[in-house]
């Protein structure tokens, strides 16, 4: 009883709700500073990517393209960094605003992360994964690429994870630590490669002839010609199989263009090779 008494009147007194009110004015001020801050370092590392892309283009170190990719992916990184530390100070400064004791809590916090470290290897593991992965350049936001067999578009790049689009829309969640095997198709060029198969009794040297046109009929088409770098590249026959005979080209395109310049190519050599009557292989029976 003699103790709520003590807190009756200690919360009575009018000083009492005075110091709470201005600490915790103090407090929405810290956290108002806070996101202020983050605004700020938004916009700074925003006219950063701008800046480093403009010395790229520049000094021609690679495509406008790959550049805006790589600072993209170096400055998501960088803001999600920038925002958590920002943040963390804050939460110091409001806690020590409201009179608790910190130093505890910071010497348990770094009891806890040593434990935590020392249990954590697989964590770890991610963290220097990320690290490797932006300080290499081996990924940027928006490259088409093939992870442990699993392919997709590079959506967001973390230190712990990557994040894959897959062709039908599936999100795939990679830890950067678990990454064995990396293939990037989009690394400053792309080809597409076109493969068809003819019948035996067809005309090969007409039907090469015909894709090297249809190729170059592209290449000066709009919108293709924007995204074609080099004129197509007819590899001729490329095997003979049970069925018929594979005839093999390529072309180079600019990152992750290849699948629409692709499509177009199926399309006109599709229609060209049967008004020309060169036949396809008969379908298997059923």
């Amino acid at each position: 009883m003699q103790i709520s008494r003590q807190i009756f009147a200690e919360v009575s007194r009018p000083d009492f709700w005075a110091t709470w009110a201005e600490r915790g004015i103090r407090v929405a001020v810290v956290f108002a500073l806070a996101w202020l801050f983050t605004r700020i370092a938004g916009r700074l590392l925003g006219q950063l990517s701008n800046y480093t892309v403009r010395m790229m283009g520049r000094r021609h170190e690679g495509s406008t393209i790959e550049a805006e990719k790589r600072a993209a992916t170096i400055i998501s990184v960088l803001s999600k960094l920038s925002s958590l530390l920002i943040w963390l100070v804050a939460l110091v400064m409001a806690l020590n605003e409201l009179s608790f004791k910190i130093e505890p809590l910071l010497a348990g916090l770094g009891v806890a992360g040593l434990a935590l470290g020392l249990g954590a290897q697989t964590l770890i593991k991610d963290w220097l994964g990320g690290l490797f992965i932006l300080f290499e350049d081996q990924l940027r936001i928006g490259d088409g690429v093939i992870i442990n067999g699993l392919s997709g578009s590079v959506e967001e790049i973390n230190l712990r994870t990557t994040l894959l689009r897959g062709e039908n829309g599936a999100v795939h969640v990679i830890a950067n630590g678990t990454i064995t095997t990396l293939s990037n198709l989009t690394r400053d060029y792309s080809y597409y490669v076109f493969e068809t198969m003819l019948a035996y009794g067809a005309d090969v040297d007409h039907a090469l002839k015909i894709i090297e046109s249809i190729g170059n009929d592209i290449a000066r088409d709009e919108p293709f010609r924007d995204v074609i770098l080099a004129p197509i590249e007819v590899m001729g026959v490329d095997r003979l199989g049970e069925r018929g005979i594979t005839i093999k080209a390529r072309i180079k395109t600019l990152p992750s263009q290849q699948a629409v310049v692709g499509r177009e190519l199926n399309r006109r050599v599709k229609a060209q090779l049967e008004a020309a009557a060169i036949p396809f292989p008969r379908p298997l029976a059923q």
